[in-house]
């Protein structure tokens, strides 16, 4: 039976794209460890209650959201809970999401334009570099494509059996992709409404009708979740991450929103933006007159630590590694990368090539109408853009007004889903490469089936349209070894060459054999094929082959993460980039935090040592395994506090996500996390740690870092418990790698003081000031 099902209806070159996908989305993701961090960290605290699933918390108390809707993480609290809390076990449903968009794309081109196309269209699919650097992660987007394409599939199929009912759960699949990651959602809403209008065989009342019935659908099931949440009293539920005002909806529309066009860096307004800047300011002045009192007061110690620890340690993870950005933004202007350079973006990982970008915000780009054509983006998912778009010259050359085909709807469909979503990559302030996976499908569904199309009206040889296959090839072709040459210095320059090589020889071939002779076709078609898919095949390889960034992925050579260099190879950018000089996140002013400024140097040795290459070979391989890629679960930690745990219900309270990670991801312990993703939040007030602290709920707190906000509310807190908690000693309860003296500790925690109004920078994005260990900051015992 199922041998017989093989030979009459499987596609096996389907079956060997999907395992080719496989492959690409699957392998070796079980190294790592925890993936983004902020993400898994809100899974395991899903995992402990109902309440925290529901609402998507981020802690086990239930104070702060992470800043995203939460289905993807409903879906992977599931397969944490059916497999165990692995860092694989919830990249799985993402990657299972890719897979599944391959074999939607697939079914989505091959009724109009045949199985060549179809699999043409699966294929590029599966080798889009960016949906295979994404799918490796907990990050939201591949399983965001995937639900746009069932929605898409579902139209498809409720238009052409006339089925209302089909029609109206495709809108509300688009509901569900809102509660996914929002208004991004929302791009291919045009495309969905315009197919309808052109395919729905319904005269225009029925049409009508139907559209309103299927936009009502789209916001019910969209505003669903928003609609609860924000009814419900705001002290029986967590705060909203990064809202600004406590709700669903200020989130949806404002930060996941319009800021995204706009770059706007503030997590509610621009107010709230320049008021940080204003405090991080203040905070890098009052640390240059507190320096001496540090320096003077650590002279008599000794401390070497490694690059990943102490007051050096900085967040990979950066805005929307779990989707944050720093308040104030970076640098103070809008427009600079996290380094702060002043010159848009120079040094960011991952801009261009080897980590170097043409300017605008983390590294994507100058905006203008050729920015995914930029060395910045162009590596992502452009490979076959311009395939795309003269490809479709070619689907649509025939259309005529009383002869609009059902190829001709098609092709209208994929460009109303390409054309807004390009636009908006090519103005957008505020967005990171992976969010680039929203381009795959309708440049794959375009190439698969312009491929075919081009094809055949160059058998045909009857006009001008003939000749725009050879057209198509070169352009691609040349585009590859332009986006290929811009690595040749960490790749090797053979790789464009013969792209370039290939890429002349197929036009030519095809030229020759479009004027005199069709036996150099068969060679043509190769050789075009290689051209056009050595680099983008290369690029989808490079998150297995170098390593990839968890927190922000990338594809590429030289993606923050993976390094410049082939694999091994102790690349001085890339350990620049892992040890947080140069990661994303960063504000201009973060030496803040490295105990005022550059004469904190003198009080921590620049000498590696084997821990240190430890710790980077181990997170080149894993993906920034750790939380950043610099904590993990410290054991000493762990028993100190179990064993003087005399009833609290949490194990103890942590200023940042990072440092509560490894206690929540590893040892399943119930901790509170006092911010969001960053500080601006006002999660708690003196009051509320008070009435923690008094109820018997937690005793300990763990301070690293800044912390205050820009209202400082923060600041009173973390002053709050300087004041009433007592300082446990480190050698206590902390496994280091330093030799760490009461004076020094003190006069570390003195300079701290001092930049707890530093805002964005510090704070909520991942535990500066962190032990690699997990053991960050001071640990103060509170008891009244």
């Amino acid at each position: 039976m199922i041998k017989k099902w093989f030979k009459t209806r499987a596609d096996i070159p389907l079956i060997i794209i999907m395992l080719i996908s496989a492959f690409l989305n699957g392998y070796n993701i079980w190294q790592d460890k925890y993936v983004n961090t902020y993400y898994t960290t809100a899974v395991a605290s899903m995992l402990q209650s109902f309440h925290n699933f529901f609402f998507a918390s981020l802690d086990s108390a239930g104070s702060v959201t992470v800043d995203k809707p939460p289905v993807v993480f409903w879906i992977q609290t599931l397969s944490a809970y059916i497999f165990g809390l692995h860092g694989w076990s919830v990249i799985l449903p993402q990657a299972l999401a890719q897979i599944g968009s391959v074999l939607l794309i697939y079914l989505l081109v091959k009724p109009s334009f045949g199985t060549l196309a179809a699999r043409l269209a699966a294929f590029a699919m599966a080798t889009t570099p960016i949906a295979v650097a994404v799918s490796r992660t907990n990050n939201i987007d591949a399983m965001l494509v995937f639900t746009l394409l069932l929605a898409t599939w579902l139209l498809f199929r409720g238009l052409k059996n006339s089925k209302t009912g089909l029609i109206l759960a495709a809108f509300a699949v688009v509901g569900i992709a809102f509660n996914e990651k929002m208004l991004q959602a929302y791009m291919i809403v045009p495309a969905l409404g315009l197919f309808y209008l052109l395919d729905s065989k319904y005269n225009w009342k029925r049409k009508a009708i139907t559209l309103a019935g299927s936009a009502g659908v789209l916001l019910i099931v969209s505003l669903s979740w928003a609609v609860v949440v924000d009814s419900t009293p705001a002290d029986e539920r967590p705060y909203m991450g990064s809202s600004g005002n406590n709700s669903v909806l200020n989130l949806a529309f404002g930060y996941n929103g319009l800021s995204r066009l706009t770059g706007d860096q503030g997590t509610s307004s621009n107010r709230d933006g320049q008021r940080a800047e204003q405090n991080n300011n203040a905070a890098t002045n009052r640390n240059n007159t507190n320096t001496d009192q540090a320096q003077t007061a650590t002279s008599s110690s000794s401390i070497t630590t490694t690059d990943s620890s102490g007051a050096n340690s900085m967040t990979a993870g950066g805005p929307d590694a779990g989707g944050q950005m720093p308040p104030g933004g970076f640098g103070g202007n809008g427009q600079d990368a996290p380094d702060g350079d002043g010159q848009g973006g120079q040094g960011f990982p991952g801009g261009g090539p080897g980590g170097n970008s043409g300017g605008g915000m983390f590294g994507t780009g100058e905006k203008g109408p050729l920015r995914l054509f930029q060395s910045a983006l162009s590596g992502q998912a452009s490979w076959l853009l311009p395939f795309a778009i003269i490809a479709s010259i070619g689907l649509l050359a025939g259309i005529r007004r009383r002869n609009i085909t059902q190829k001709h709807k098609e092709v209208i469909f994929w460009l109303a889903w390409l054309i807004p979503a390009a636009a908006f990559f090519s103005v957008a302030g505020f967005f990171h490469h992976y969010y680039l996976i929203m381009l795959a499908p309708p440049i794959a569904a375009l190439f698969g089936a312009g491929f075919v199309e081009l094809w055949q009206q160059y058998r045909e040889r009857s006009n001008w349209l003939s000749w725009m296959l050879p057209v198509a090839v070169l352009a691609t072709s040349v585009f590859s070894w332009f986006v290929l040459q811009n690595y040749n210095d960490t790749i090797g320059s053979g790789w464009s060459i013969v792209v370039l090589i290939l890429g002349i020889v197929g036009t030519a071939l095809l030229v020759v054999s479009r004027m005199k002779s069709e036996k150099f076709t068969r060679y043509a078609i190769i050789a075009s094929a290689l051209a056009m898919f050595i680099g983008p095949v290369y690029w989808a390889l490079t998150p297995i082959v170098y390593g990839g960034n968890s927190m922000i992925p990338q594809a590429g050579p030289t993606q923050f993460g993976g390094g410049g260099g082939m694999p091994g190879r102790n690349d001085g950018n890339r350990d620049r980039g892992f040890n947080g000089q140069q990661a994303e996140g960063i504000q201009a002013n973060n030496q803040t935090n490295n105990v005022g400024n550059s004469n904190s140097d003198k009080n921590i040795s620049s000498t590696p040592t084997s821990a240190d290459a430890e710790q980077r070979s181990s997170t080149r391989s894993r993906g920034m395994g750790g939380p950043n890629g610099s904590q993990s679960l410290d054991q000493k930690t762990l028993s100190y506090l179990q064993k003087n745990n005399t009833g609290e219900t949490y194990l103890f309270a942590a200023s940042n996500y990072s440092t509560a990670a490894p206690y929540l991801i590893e040892a399943g312990q119930k901790v509170i996390i006092m911010n969001g993703f960053v500080s601006s939040d006002p999660v708690y007030t003196v009051d509320k740690i008070k009435a923690l602290v008094e109820s018997g709920q937690v005793k300990y707190f763990m301070i690293s870092g800044g912390g205050g906000g820009p209202d400082g509310g923060n600041s009173e807190v973390n002053a709050w418990i300087k004041e009433h908690g007592k300082v446990i000693p480190t050698d206590e309860w902390k496994t280091t790698t330093t030799a760490e003296t009461s004076s020094a500790v003190k006069a570390t925690d003195s300079v701290s003081d001092a930049t707890n109004s530093n805002a964005g920078a510090q704070d909520g994005q991942g535990g500066f000031g962190g032990d690699e260990r997990g053991g960050s900051g001071t640990l103060y015992e509170i008891t009244l």
